[in-house]
C-alpha cells in the first residue's frame, strides 16, 4: 500500500511545493486535481493534454521528488440538468481522460453526477425516498434516460483513452451514494466502472465500513480509497437525525462534521479498515483528505498521515509457516 495526498489540501502551494513538502512528510503519492470540483490549482487538464512541454514538465516535477500520481482527480457532474454546467464538467473529464492516456495515470477518480427530476428541472435532484408515488417515478427516469445512457458512452471514451479504472466516490447528493447504487451503474455500464470508498460520506448514512469493502471487495469493485473521518454529533442526531443542511461552519448544532483521521473514529478501527482493505485484495493508494474545520490543513494532514503510516501495511506475507 502507498500513501496519497488529495491536491486540494494544498491548493494554496504550488506543484513544487506541495511535492517537497509531501516528499519530506513521507507521502508517496499525489492525487492530482485536474478540473471539476478538486479545480486546477496544480494542473488543468484541458491545457495539458494539449501541450506535450507542459506535461512533460509536469512529469519531470513529479520525478524530481521521487512522487507518483495515484490517480486524477475530476469531479463533477455531468449530467447537471443545466446543459452549460454539463458541458464545463463533461470537457474536463473527457480532458481528463485524454490526458491520463498521455501520462500513463489509468485511473480517474469522480463522481456518478445527478440529473434533475425531470427534463425541464433546472437543478440536480437527489432522490432518498420511496414515497410518494413522484419520487420513485422520477428516480427511474434519471436513472434509465440519463445516468446509464451517459455512463455507456463515458465508459467507451475513458477506455478509448488509456483508462482502466473510474472510481467513483459514493457520495450523497448524487446518484452513486452507497454499494448498491455503485453496483447497479457498474452492472449496466460495465466494469470500468467501480468505487472509491470514502468512509466519511459512509459513516453518517449508518454504514458498516468494514461490510462496505467486503460487499465491494467481493465483486471485484474497490477501485479507490479515501482515507476522511467523521464524527457523529450523537445529540444532535438524536434531536434531528442524520439528514442536515446546516453550514459546516456551524459544527456546534450539526449532525456530524469532517475530521481528520482518527477524531471521529479510533486508531483500532482504521487499522481493521486497512487491514480488510488488503483482505479483499486492495492494495493500493490510501489517498488522505482534510476537510476538518477545527483544524488547519497541515495540522490535520500532518495527524492524518501519522494514523495512516501506523496502519498501512507495506509488506505481505509470503512464509505463513503456522498455516
Amino acid at each position: 500500500m502507498k500513501i496519497s495526498v488529495v491536491s486540494g489540501i494544498l491548493g494554496d502551494y504550488s506543484l513544487d511545493e506541495s511535492l517537497a513538502y509531501l516528499s519530506a512528510l513521507g507521502v508517496d503519492e499525489f492525487e492530482l486535481g485536474v478540473g471539476g470540483y478538486p479545480g486546477k490549482a496544480h494542473a488543468d487538464a484541458l491545457v495539458l493534454s494539449k501541450d506535450r512541454a507542459a506535461r512533460e514538465q509536469l512529469l519531470e516535477t513529479f520525478k524530481k521528488h521521487n512522487m507518483g500520481i495515484s490517480a486524477l482527480a475530476v469531479h463533477g457532474n455531468c449530467v447537471h440538468p443545466d446543459k452549460k454546467t454539463a458541458a464545463a464538467f463533461e470537457a474536463d473529464f473527457e480532458a481528463a481522460c485524454v490526458l491520463a492516456g498521455q501520462i500513463g495515470v489509468d485511473r480517474i477518480v469522480t463522481f456518478s453526477g445527478c440529473p434533475g427530476s425531470d427534463p425541464d428541472a433546472k437543478a440536480p435532484g437527489w432522490i432518498t425516498c420511496a414515497w410518494p408515488p413522484d419520487y420513485p417515478k422520477a428516480l427511474e427516469w434519471q436513472w434509465n434516460e440519463v445516468l446509464i445512457p451517459y455512463w455507456k458512452k463515458a465508459v467507451r471514451f475513458a477506455a478509448d483513452h488509456g483508462v482502466k479504472r473510474i472510481a467513483l466516490e459514493m457520495h450523497p447528493g448524487f446518484c452513486v451514494y452507497n454499494p448498491a447504487t455503485c453496483l447497479r451503474l457498474r452492472e449496466a455500464v460495465g466494469p470500468l466502472i467501480g468505487a472509491n470508498i470514502d468512509p466519511s460520506h459512509l459513516f453518517w448514512q449508518g454504514m458498516d465500513i468494514l461490510e462496505v469493502i467486503r460487499e465491494l471487495g467481493e465483486k471485484g469493485a474497490i477501485y479507490y480509497f479515501h482515507a476522511k473521518d467523521t464524527q457523529i454529533m450523537e445529540s444532535a442526531v438524536r434531536k434531528n437525525g442524520v439528514l442536515d443542511t446546516k453550514s459546516f461552519t456551524d459544527a456546534a448544532h450539526r449532525s456530524w462534521i469532517f475530521r481528520t483521521l482518527g477524531y471521529g473514529h479510533d486508531l483500532g478501527l482504521w487499522k481493521q479498515i486497512v487491514s480488510m482493505l488488503k483482505i479483499m485484495g486492495y492494495d493500493d493508494s490510501i489517498s488522505i483528505e482534510h476537510e476538518d474545520g477545527l483544524m488547519s490543513p497541515k495540522e490535520g494532514l500532518e495527524k492524518a498521515i501519522r494514523l495512516v503510516k501506523e496502519c498501512i501495511i507495506t509488506e505481505g506475507n509470503t512464509n505463513m509457516w503456522w498455516a
